[in-house]
């Protein structure tokens, strides 16, 4: 079995250049204006991918309902150039972000285009964690 706790972070060598970006970030003080806050947080993420340079390919939503998981919610923009996720225990004030787009789109865009839109809509909302990988390294 492979230990993937093993794997040494790498840092993008300089004589390398990257065909995507990755983006997570994980956020505290998340409280809901809306009740089904799953779609309204996948309306926001298709929203922003519509005025991106990405391209949707797919989009879905899972509500928790707080028995098998606590409540919350997981949701997906699939996209041409990779995805677009977020999950939530909104019982927990906990919201994480996955944003990993290849070739010419811009993660960094959609990233901050999200986090304004959820800043502007939920105050309490602080950013506790980032962190950006370059990804398809190559010659």
């Amino acid at each position: 079995m492979y230990n993937l706790l093993a794997v040494p972070t790498m840092t993008k060598p300089e004589n390398l250049e990257s065909h995507g970006r990755h983006i997570i970030l994980d956020y505290v003080g998340y409280t809901s204006p809306k009740k089904d806050d799953g779609e309204w947080i996948l309306g926001i993420m298709r929203d922003v991918i519509a005025n991106s340079t990405a391209t949707e390919v797919h989009s879905h939503v899972t509500q928790f309902d707080g028995n098998t998981s606590p409540l919350g919610f997981a949701a997906v923009v699939v996209l041409d150039e990779s995805h677009f996720s977020a999950h939530c225990y909104s019982e927990l004030g906990w919201l994480a972000i996955d944003c990993f787009t290849c070739g010419s789109a811009d993660t960094e865009s959609i990233v901050r285009d999200f986090t304004d839109i959820l800043q502007d809509k939920i105050p309490t909302l602080k950013a506790t964690q980032r962190k950006t990988v370059e990804r398809f390294l190559h010659d």
